[in-house]
């Protein structure tokens, strides 16, 4: 299986300055059997960290191998989401513009 922070660091180099435009959000991934993430959203920048945001707008739940995969493309957010393999607290909204900020 591929480093999760590996992968994680990678998002920076996939980051969609376009789709993020006007955004200033905190996506926060849970990850259940590994540590936590996230990734702050704001002027057009991404901002990368381990741990915990105090203010996350939303929050998305799920174990490494979920995580892993919805990263890379492996398997779609909202289909993770749909078999329970994902939850989300928050605006859930937004975390169907994950894609569009990283893309595959």
């Amino acid at each position: 299986m591929a480093d999760i922070n590996a992968i994680i660091e990678g998002l920076k180099d996939k980051f969609n300055t376009a789709a993020a435009a006007g955004m200033d959000d905190v996506f926060q991934f849970n990850v259940e059997d590994g540590n936590n993430y996230y990734v702050v959203i704001k002027n057009d920048q991404c901002e990368i960290a381990e741990g915990d945001h105090d203010d996350p707008s939303v929050t998305l739940i799920m174990n490494k191998e979920t995580l892993k995969d919805v990263l890379t493309g492996e398997e779609d957010g909202m289909q993770a989401f749909m078999a329970g393999k994902l939850r989300a607290e928050g605006d859930m909204m937004l975390a169907t513009k994950l894609s569009a900020l990283f893309p595959v």
